[in-house]
């Protein structure tokens, strides 16, 4: 058998509060303390609010069996972006070599998903709203938290090392995000809503 890629938890999550975070700061991987309102921990704090989100799309995905294997991948990603939280919660000189991380691997997987699921579908003529279906829905909300997620990190990356193929994934993440729920809605048969300018209060008066 083949050594695991990266080290697995070492976690005992007996008590969940400590009160150590009632003055408003919290600690890094290393040990440091820094403030919650750190860019760091914003961003870190972002990918698990996108964690949660795409949790949900992935519940209403394994209802669904015509959209079955998107679960499954919603999944994995779930997954990933543990990795990725557990390396931005880390400053750089502590990380360890085996230490939970998105690589370019995983960056190469979500192009395959996004070529693959692309290929089924008809060119757009203009934008789309969200809602076509509810996975549509989730997915729309689940990309926009990413693309939040991404500008806190390129932010971050302004002032602070960060491992560049963390803004890559979170960057392909948002374009297969909506590449899936255009999958989702051509799986359901859900016609799309394509945006219409002339739609709006003024438009049709």
């Amino acid at each position: 058998m083949s050594e695991s890629t990266f080290n697995e938890p070492r976690l005992a999550l007996n008590r969940i509060y400590t009160r150590t975070g009632d003055t408003g700061d919290t600690h890094l991987v290393g040990g440091q303390r820094v403030s919650k309102d750190n860019l760091r921990i914003e961003s870190y704090g972002t990918v698990d609010e996108l964690n949660s989100f795409i949790g949900a799309a992935r519940i209403t995905a394994e209802s669904l069996p015509a959209v079955a294997t998107l679960a499954v991948i919603l999944k994995r990603v779930q997954h990933e972006l543990f990795n990725l939280g557990s390396i931005l919660a880390t400053l750089p000189e502590d990380v360890h070599p085996k230490q939970p991380r998105v690589t370019s691997t995983e960056i190469a997987q979500l192009e395959r998903e996004i070529d693959e699921a692309n290929a089924v579908l008809t060119p757009l003529r203009s934008f789309v709203l969200p809602g076509a279906s509810r996975l549509d829905a989730d997915l729309h909300i689940c990309r926009t938290v990413c693309r939040r997620a991404e500008r806190l990190l390129v932010a971050l990356a302004h002032t602070q090392s960060v491992p560049e193929e963390a803004v890559r994934y979170l960057n392909r993440l948002s374009d297969a995000l909506f590449v899936w729920s255009r999958w989702a809605n051509h799986a359901l048969a859900a016609p799309e809503i394509l945006w219409s300018p002339n739609a709006s209060a003024s438009g049709s008066s």
